[in-house]
């Protein structure tokens, strides 16, 4: 789940706490609507917390290092013929 997913489950939420009046039986939707809020915001932590570290761990115009591996398909070895 990415950003738009949580701010979705943030949106979500609120609307369902704040913006309905609807009565189901068994299940009370102010309730639902705040998990479904702490949820979102939790993966936003979550989501800001991991681009923060990839930003530390990669700073910008760092150079891209790319390993080329060579796979040898053939020779008799390992049963590729």
């Amino acid at each position: 789940m990415g950003l738009g997913g949580c701010i979705i489950l943030i949106a979500a939420g609120a609307i369902l706490t704040f913006a309905t009046d609807w009565d189901m039986k068994g299940v009370n939707l102010d309730v639902v609507g705040v998990i479904l809020m702490a949820v979102g915001l939790i993966g936003v932590a979550t989501f800001s917390s991991i681009a923060r570290r990839r930003r530390v761990l990669m700073p910008p115009g760092s150079p891209v290092v790319e390993e080329k591996r060579h796979h040898h398909h053939g020779g008799g070895y390992g049963g590729y013929e």
